[in-house]
């Protein structure tokens, strides 16, 4: 028996459509602007210009275009360092790290997303070794700044509060938050990690290999004694400086884990029962005494 009440002709169709909506919102990335909302068939609106970069982001010559950019960019922050000796001791690693990079591009390619990190962090990486990193004039590029707008004789030191050059503390962040990714990826791809590991030890390498960084600097101080040793060290009188720079380290490297975490969570199906079984025990028996 039919009612008499209209039925709902849109009901039948909307979980289908909000199916659809999600999919097509999944597929949209930060890098591009998507619009799914409003469009027949819910087909999203890309821009030409948005196509293209998307494009090039994706293809094949990304990482290319990347190191020519790096080399390009070093070359402009090379002509004429404040300390040419602590110039080249500070590209001792970037130098060795750029060339591992590139012997093992074809056996282990990295994502996109990691190398962008790394070419980030090494160009700010590049532009403290040009001053020295307890010289970089931040705050006069901030006062610049500040005059396009209008505002005049503004101090980013003042502002803040800050003594010292902060330029340091702001590279020690970028390392966490941008090396932690490409070394999440080793892991997965590598040692194939699942659940909390996968976040746990790229942030357990990252203060690694911040604690070793500074281990470096100490041993570079004792060796090269004077103002080679002490622009490198570059702790402008803190003592606690070591400390502080490792702390950001961490801090850049947890937030970015968070970060991937919490879209992980909110994107894939089984993050939780993954997780969960990371932490299971999978031997339950001890080592026995001459097992190593």
């Amino acid at each position: 028996m039919r009612s008499g009440k209209p039925a709902d002709s849109g009901s039948a169709t909307r979980p289908w459509a909000t199916r659809r909506l999600a999919s097509c919102c999944w597929r949209s990335h930060w890098w591009a602007s998507w619009s799914c909302a409003g469009v027949p068939n819910n087909k999203p609106v890309v821009s030409v210009r948005d196509s293209v970069l998307r494009r090039w982001y994706r293809g094949p010559t990304y990482p290319a275009w990347l190191l020519a950019a790096l080399v390009v960019w070093f070359a402009c922050w090379s002509w004429k360092p404040a300390h040419p000796q602590d110039f080249l001791l500070e590209h001792i690693l970037t130098v060795a790290f750029l060339a591992l990079l590139i012997a093992t591009r074809r056996r282990f390619p990295l994502s996109h997303l990691s190398y962008t990190s790394i070419f980030l962090f090494i160009s700010l990486h590049i532009v403290g070794a040009y001053y020295t990193y307890s010289l970089v004039p931040y705050d006069q590029w901030a006062e610049t700044v500040a005059s396009w707008f209008g505002v005049k004789n503004f101090s980013l030191n003042q502002a803040f509060g800050f003594e010292r050059n902060h330029f340091d503390r702001l590279v020690h962040l970028a390392f966490g938050v941008l090396l932690v990714y490409p070394a999440r990826e080793f892991f997965l791809r590598i040692a194939a990690v699942k659940g909390f590991w996968g976040y746990y030890l790229p942030l357990d390498v990252v203060m690694s290999f911040s604690l070793l960084y500074e281990l470096l600097e100490w041993g570079v101080a004792m060796v090269f004694a004077g103002d080679v040793g002490q622009s490198y060290l570059g702790t402008q009188g803190d003592e606690w400086d070591a400390h502080k720079d490792m702390a950001l380290a961490a801090l850049g490297a947890l937030l970015t884990m968070t970060v991937v975490a919490l879209i992980n969570a909110r994107w894939q199906r089984d993050f939780a029962r993954e997780f969960n079984e990371s932490l299971r025990v999978k031997v339950p028996l001890p080592l026995a005494d001459g097992s190593l």
